[in-house]
This record gives C-alpha cells, sequence and structure tokens, in this order.
C-alpha cells in the first residue's frame, strides 16, 4: 500500500494495545508531521508509548509541521490540521486518525481517512492481529468509542472468520 500518513491517535493506541506493528505490515510507509512526534512525546504521555518513539522505527517518517498559521480548519487540533496538509502535500492515499471531526474535515478534502479501529479491522483481515483481543484491550485505556460500533466490527469479524 501507499505512503500514509497518520495523527496521534492511532499511534497512540496501537502502541498501547502493543498491536503498533499492524502499521508496516499494511503499510509502507507512515509519515507523522513533526507536531504529532512532540505530542506523542508529552510528559503525560505513558511511558511506553515515548519509549516507542525514542526507538524511531525506520518505516515512521515525521516530517516538518507547516506554519500553524497557514493551515486551514481552526476547530481542529493542531496534529489533525498538520496531519491532513501534510497527506495533501505528500498526495498520501490515506490518513490515519481517529477524531470524527478531523475525518470529516479530510474527506472533504478528498482523502481518505480511517482510525484505530480501521488499522485493527484491516489487520484482522488480513490475519495479522487477533481482533477481539485487541479490541479488548482498547477497551482498557482512553480511547473512545461507541459502543455499537464495535458491536458491528466484531460482527463483520465473525461473518468472515465463520462465526469463530
Amino acid at each position: 500500500m501507499p505512503v500514509v500518513v497518520a495523527d496521534t491517535g492511532p499511534l497512540h493506541y496501537l502502541v498501547l494495545i502493543d498491536t503498533i506493528a499492524l502499521l508496516p505490515q499494511l503499510y509502507e510507509t507512515v509519515l507523522v508531521p513533526e507536531i504529532v512526534c512532540t505530542e506523542l512525546r508529552h510528559p503525560n504521555t505513558p511511558a511506553s508509548i515515548r519509549a516507542w518513539l525514542a526507538t524511531k522505527p525506520p518505516w515512521l517518517k515525521p516530517q516538518p509541521t507547516p506554519p500553524l498559521t497557514a493551515l486551514p480548519f481552526p476547530k481542529l487540533g493542531d496534529g489533525e490540521r498538520a496531519a491532513i496538509a501534510l497527506a495533501q502535500a505528500a498526495g498520501a492515499a490515506l490518513v490515519l486518525m481517529d477524531d470524527r471531526a478531523g475525518v470529516a474535515v479530510a474527506h472533504a478534502q478528498g482523502l481518505q481517512a480511517t482510525g484505530t479501529l480501521g488499522v485493527l479491522e484491516l489487520g484482522a483481515m488480513a490475519d495479522l492481529v487477533d481482533l477481539p483481543l485487541a479490541l479488548a484491550r482498547l477497551k482498557t485505556t482512553n480511547f473512545r468509542y461507541r459502543p455499537h460500533l464495535l458491536d458491528a466490527l466484531l460482527a463483520r469479524h465473525q461473518a468472515r472468520s465463520g462465526g469463530a
């Protein structure tokens, strides 16, 4: 798959639930605006995430953040705004983002977007992750989700895997 751009959320949660290895298996390169790296390094960010980022995986490519004054969509967070701008500039096929408002803006800008749940589902479809286990782990974090989305995701997974 072509290059994708990631916002903070999917990286944060995939590290927390120990499924970050999905990204290089699903995508060739993951670009991140430097502001996303700054958010992931924040002292309040869990130590496991800061330690993961310090390893600088070769598939993760930090990019300069465009000047925030030049970025549209002031109602979005800086990470979302920068990820959308970087995706447009890099011609990325996909933006990894959990923020619903950010996803709506990305779609309005002609970009495809998916979040943590979409990455987990794609990984499960490729037999790269145990989806029920990953979702159980995700529920132990502060990840915000609509319960019916998880129910639908598990139902699709069970239908694909023959009810298992």
